[in-house]
């Protein structure tokens, strides 16, 4: 192997091995991990890289655009001593871009005020502030019973099938904090979709007039599985610049978290690591977390970045290790359901099953309104018992019920009907969804209702039927 010394650094001629999208070359020395690679192939194409690991004079690195067309004798590699950054403004947004952050819309390059590092800087835990304020997303059963609060992570789990790709466009048209609209972005990055899905993402945004807000970042399904791995860090290192340096408020749409762990697994597979539960790497855990912490807020910005990955599970599995373990990460999940689904439901969205674990700190007086944490907690109680009755009719039949569960199969049905299901394109204000849901719980006795106070049931008990 030759070494040229040329403007940019050092350049090595030809490399060791080949292995999927992996290069492998030895000789080389001063390189350390995450380093940012150019592989240049016999007709002078420059490719990026990466650097996976570095050890006694070797490097392993992955080549983002693939490794199709280079020789083992042609290949020349050039170590740019720097990770791989990503230049941002606020010309980013309303713009659409890849997994590395180079624009795909037809528009130029634009303006860099700033080049980050796409892999992010821890957050020193005690600067975090605690997730707090309602973000309302226009979806009644998340923002009435598991409501998305300022800095949180709330993932969306969904199955093969169902309308996930529907929903997260709605919630990136409808997503807003009250009274700020002017200070909300919305980065949405998508990995492994197919060109219609993207074309759908695209369309549905510059129709609605929302794209202006947002910054897209496509990772197709064509496109090389190793830029997968890159998409959502460059999408969050948007993020970053948009909340902390330009005080934004934030949400951050990443799907399918399900593709990039397949992407996860591809790779450690070639580089012939051990693996864990179902192939996957032993580091899912800790490479998951990467992302979902950079989520949050910091003493002394006013911007905050909220995240709401969504990913399939195989087989309708919420216990497969890509949920099981981003259900560990994260601060509860919105479930969708095939039932609902096959009965014409939309969203589909689980009653029981769904979660979000810092609900209480973003709802109530100020913030929603006061009766809010009582109505969603006596939904969830009516609803569960709903379920047991439904159970109890398939065995002993509808007509053998009590009068008060024959009550409850009505309340049930007109829970899912009217305060479940709502179109696509209507945007529910808070207050809406809670006046709905009194119409519901109004169907059953006031006796039934335990979990709310006596001076709410006489403000709001019946009204508006």
């Amino acid at each position: 192997m030759t070494e040229n010394n040329l403007e940019r650094g050092k350049e090595y001629v030809g490399i060791d091995e080949i292995s999927g999208p992996l290069v492998v070359i030895r000789g080389v020395h001063n390189v350390g991990y995450n380093e940012l690679v150019e592989v240049v192939d016999e007709d002078d194409r420059i490719r990026l890289g990466m650097i996976l690991e570095s050890s006694e004079g070797a490097a392993v690195i992955q080549v983002f655009e693939g490794t199709s067309g280079l020789s083992i004798p042609g290949t020349r590699v050039r170590f740019r001593g720097e990770p791989l950054k990503f230049g941002v403004s606020g010309e980013i947004l309303g713009r659409v871009f890849n997994g590395l952050g180079q624009p795909v819309d037809g528009g130029p390059q634009p303006r860099e005020k700033l080049k980050m590092n796409v892999n992010g800087l821890p957050i020193n835990p005690t600067a975090r502030e605690y997730p707090r304020e309602f973000i309302q997303t226009g979806i009644s059963a998340i923002d009435g019973m598991n409501t998305l609060v300022r800095g949180q992570k709330l993932p969306i789990f969904s199955g093969t099938g169902l309308p996930h790709n529907r929903i997260v466009a709605q919630i990136t048209r409808q997503a807003r904090i009250m009274g700020e609209d002017s200070s909300f972005a919305v980065v949405f990055a998508a990995m492994g979709i197919k060109h219609d899905i993207a074309k759908y993402f695209i369309r549905n945004f510059e129709e609605s007039g929302v794209l202006e807000k947002v910054v897209m970042f496509l990772n197709l399904a064509d496109d090389p599985s190793v830029e997968r791995l890159v998409t959502p860090r460059t999408a969050l290192t948007a993020a970053e610049y948009l909340a902390f340096h330009n005080n934004m408020h934030v949400l951050v749409i990443l799907t399918d978290m399900a593709n990039y762990c397949e992407s996860l697994r591809e790779i450690s597979t070639v580089r012939e690591e051990i693996p864990s539960r179902k192939g996957y790497p032993g580091y899912l855990y800790s490479d998951l977390s990467e992302l979902y912490e950079r989520a949050g807020m910091v003493k002394g910005k006013e911007g905050s970045i909220t995240q709401m990955p969504m990913l399939t599970m195989p087989n309708d599995d919420i216990s497969h290790p890509v949920p099981d373990l981003t259900g560990y990460i994260t601060e509860g999940q919105i479930v969708l359901e095939r039932e609902l689904e096959q009965r014409n439901i939309y969203p589909p969205i689980a009653g029981l099953p769904s979660l979000s674990r810092l609900m209480k700190d973003g709802i109530g007086e100020g913030l929603t309104r006061e009766d809010h944490a009582h109505v969603a907690s006596q939904l969830f109680a009516g609803y569960s018992h709903v379920k047991d009755v439904r159970a109890l009719a398939a065995v002993i039949g509808a007509e053998e019920l009590t009068p008060l569960d024959k009550i409850y199969l009505e309340f049930g049905d007109r829970f899912e009907r009217e305060f479940l299901s709502q179109e696509e394109y209507e945007d529910r204000s808070i207050i809406e969804t809670l006046d709905i849901g009194w119409q519901v719980l109004s169907h059953l006795p006031k006796d039934e209702l335990y979990r709310i106070s006596e001076e709410e049931i006489n403000k709001y008990y019946g009204k508006g039927d």
